[in-house]
């Protein structure tokens, strides 16, 4: 029997966006409990920083934009060749407007094109690769939502839009592939310390905090260990489902 901290022994976890943050937090967690993990990521410098202490022989890592519809297919191709197939999926990569984000009159479909090209596209992008060979063996796919799509932040439309786009392909992919044992699933995190946070001022950090029931700002490991959660056989009858973490701002 398989020990409750090496509970991933044997399987091949991908993630895209791990250099940093939630993706570097949640790539530890997998390889702690003994999966091969394979990261992509654009800002590849991070490997060196936030996985330093992942053994060579279970990590690989790749640099490369994840909008790119080639790269993805190349980091699939890596991570085959490497691992084997792809037994957990987490969708992570995702990025708001930032600095071009804008009140919704004010704001410009460029913008709007690439949150959803790299916040819902990459998601559906990189599933595609994957879900043939899940359907013949079984696995799990986690996606990357927001409470932002529930809650409907001002300044955000185009972010929230994705994401919820995010939520509707998680539900209907979970039903085409519930069939064959393949689970398929979404977190959806509120204020969590990333480097996006290092950005904002005082003032914001206490607004987001009065506003969320729990009073704090989460760390990148709270959302890993629920990643963690939904890939484990102990979550093998949840599927379709979207699981915020974030403090009770939003309650369903």
């Amino acid at each position: 029997m398989t020990s409750p901290n090496q509970r991933f022994a044997g399987r091949t976890v991908a993630i895209t966006g791990a250099a940093h943050g939630i993706g570097a937090a949640t790539a530890n967690r997998f390889l702690a409990e003994g999966a091969r993990v394979a990261v992509i990521d654009r800002e590849a410098d991070g490997f060196a920083e936030n996985l330093r202490d992942a053994p060579s022989d279970r990590l690989l890592t790749m640099a490369g934009d994840c909008t790119d519809a080639a790269v993805l297919a190349d980091f699939h191709e890596r991570t085959l060749a490497a691992f084997g197939p792809i037994d957990v999926l987490f969708n992570n990569v995702g990025q708001s407007g930032r600095e071009r984000a804008a009140q919704f009159h004010e704001s410009q479909e460029e913008v709007w094109r690439f949150v959803l090209e790299v916040s819902l596209f990459t998601a559906m992008r990189m599933s595609r690769l994957v879900v043939p060979g899940m359907r013949e063996r079984g696995g799990r796919i986690v996606n990357m939502s927001s409470d932002a799509a529930l809650v409907g932040d001002a300044g955000l439309t185009d972010y929230a839009a994705a994401k919820m786009g995010i939520v509707g392909f998680t539900r209907s992919l979970a039903r085409e592939l519930a069939p064959h044992r393949v689970t398929v699933n979404a977190v959806a995190p509120g204020a969590i310390r990333t480097r996006a946070h290092d950005r904002l001022t005082p003032a914001v950090i206490d607004r987001i905090k009065a506003t969320t029931p729990a009073g704090f700002i989460a760390e990148p490991e709270d959302v890993a260990g629920v990643v963690a959660f939904l890939a484990s056989e102990d979550a093998r009858y949840i599927t379709g489902q979207t699981l915020l973490i974030d403090g009770g701002r939003w309650m369903t």
